[in-house]
Protein backbone atom coordinates (compact mmCIF):
# COMPACT_ATOMS: atom_id res chain seq x y z
CA UNK A 1 0.00 0.00 0.00
CA UNK A 2 1.56 3.45 -0.83
CA UNK A 3 1.97 5.89 2.28
CA UNK A 4 2.06 9.58 2.87
CA UNK A 5 3.30 10.58 5.93
CA UNK A 6 3.15 14.11 4.41
CA UNK A 7 0.81 15.27 7.19
CA UNK A 8 3.75 14.35 10.08
CA UNK A 9 1.36 12.27 11.90
CA UNK A 10 1.70 8.89 10.60
CA UNK A 11 1.62 7.50 7.33
CA UNK A 12 -2.00 6.96 5.56
CA UNK A 13 -2.99 5.30 1.89
CA UNK A 14 -2.95 7.32 -0.83
CA UNK A 15 -5.80 6.57 -3.24
CA UNK A 16 -5.37 4.41 -6.10
CA UNK A 17 -5.70 7.59 -8.44
CA UNK A 18 -2.52 9.17 -6.98
CA UNK A 19 -0.48 6.11 -7.52
CA UNK A 20 -1.66 5.49 -10.68
CA UNK A 21 -0.53 9.04 -11.17
CA UNK A 22 2.58 9.10 -9.67
CA UNK A 23 3.87 5.92 -11.60
CA UNK A 24 2.63 7.33 -15.16
CA UNK A 25 4.33 10.31 -14.33
CA UNK A 26 7.54 8.69 -13.02
CA UNK A 27 7.45 6.23 -16.23
CA UNK A 28 7.40 9.92 -18.41
CA UNK A 29 10.70 10.32 -18.76
CA UNK A 30 12.17 6.85 -19.19
CA UNK A 31 11.20 3.14 -18.84
CA UNK A 32 12.31 1.66 -15.32
CA UNK A 33 11.58 -1.99 -13.81
CA UNK A 34 8.61 -1.31 -10.56
CA UNK A 35 11.83 -1.66 -8.19
CA UNK A 36 13.32 1.44 -9.96
CA UNK A 37 9.83 3.39 -10.09
CA UNK A 38 9.10 2.81 -6.19
CA UNK A 39 12.54 4.33 -5.81
CA UNK A 40 12.05 6.70 -8.00
CA UNK A 41 9.01 7.82 -6.00
CA UNK A 42 10.31 7.68 -2.76
CA UNK A 43 13.42 9.26 -3.48
CA UNK A 44 11.54 12.73 -5.56
CA UNK A 45 9.25 12.43 -2.46
CA UNK A 46 11.72 12.75 -0.03
CA UNK A 47 10.95 9.33 1.95
CA UNK A 48 7.84 11.13 2.48
CA UNK A 49 6.05 8.51 0.51
CA UNK A 50 6.99 4.82 0.03
CA UNK A 51 5.34 2.78 -2.15
CA UNK A 52 4.52 -1.29 -1.22
CA UNK A 53 5.02 -3.85 -4.02
CA UNK A 54 1.68 -5.13 -2.79
CA UNK A 55 0.22 -2.28 -4.30
CA UNK A 56 2.76 -0.98 -6.96
CA UNK A 57 2.16 -4.27 -9.09
CA UNK A 58 -1.39 -4.47 -8.70
CA UNK A 59 -1.39 -0.97 -10.14
CA UNK A 60 1.24 -1.87 -12.86
CA UNK A 61 -1.02 -4.61 -13.80
CA UNK A 62 -3.75 -2.22 -14.15
CA UNK A 63 -2.19 0.07 -16.10
CA UNK A 64 -0.64 -1.82 -18.60
CA UNK A 65 -4.66 -3.64 -18.60
CA UNK A 66 -5.56 0.01 -19.62
CA UNK A 67 -3.52 0.31 -22.47
CA UNK A 68 -1.25 3.35 -20.61
CA UNK A 69 2.10 1.03 -20.43
CA UNK A 70 3.67 -1.83 -22.10
CA UNK A 71 6.24 -3.88 -20.54
CA UNK A 72 9.18 -6.05 -21.84
CA UNK A 73 11.95 -8.08 -19.73
CA UNK A 74 15.70 -6.56 -19.59
CA UNK A 75 18.61 -7.02 -18.09
CA UNK A 76 19.18 -4.59 -14.66
CA UNK A 77 22.39 -2.50 -14.30
CA UNK A 78 23.19 -5.74 -11.80
CA UNK A 79 22.76 -8.01 -14.63
CA UNK A 80 19.54 -9.22 -12.77
CA UNK A 81 16.32 -10.26 -15.54
CA UNK A 82 13.53 -7.43 -14.78
CA UNK A 83 10.37 -6.01 -16.50
CA UNK A 84 10.83 -2.43 -17.89
CA UNK A 85 7.68 -0.25 -17.97
CA UNK A 86 6.76 1.90 -20.76
CA UNK A 87 4.27 4.48 -20.54
CA UNK A 88 2.05 4.72 -23.74
CA UNK A 89 0.74 7.73 -25.77
CA UNK A 90 -2.59 6.67 -24.55
CA UNK A 91 -0.68 6.46 -20.81
CA UNK A 92 0.80 10.07 -21.84
CA UNK A 93 -2.99 11.45 -23.05
CA UNK A 94 -4.09 10.28 -19.34
CA UNK A 95 -1.30 11.34 -17.52
CA UNK A 96 -1.98 14.86 -18.88
CA UNK A 97 -5.66 14.41 -17.69
CA UNK A 98 -4.90 12.87 -14.38
CA UNK A 99 -2.37 16.08 -13.68
CA UNK A 100 -5.17 18.47 -14.34
CA UNK A 101 -7.75 16.93 -12.05
CA UNK A 102 -5.04 17.24 -9.17
CA UNK A 103 -3.71 20.60 -10.07
CA UNK A 104 -7.35 21.77 -9.60
CA UNK A 105 -8.12 19.36 -6.15
CA UNK A 106 -4.75 21.08 -4.88
CA UNK A 107 -6.00 24.20 -5.64
CA UNK A 108 -9.34 24.46 -4.68
CA UNK A 109 -8.01 22.73 -0.93
CA UNK A 110 -5.45 25.79 -1.14
CA UNK A 111 -8.20 28.11 -1.42
CA UNK A 112 -10.21 26.46 1.34
CA UNK A 113 -7.10 26.47 3.59
CA UNK A 114 -6.40 30.35 2.76
CA UNK A 115 -9.91 31.10 3.90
Amino acid sequence: MPRDDSSGAGRGPLGAGTLEMLILKSLGAASMHGYGIAQHIQRLSRDVLSVEQGSLYPALERLQAKGWLKSKWGPTPTGRQARYYTITASGRTQLGEKRAEYDRLALAVARVMRA
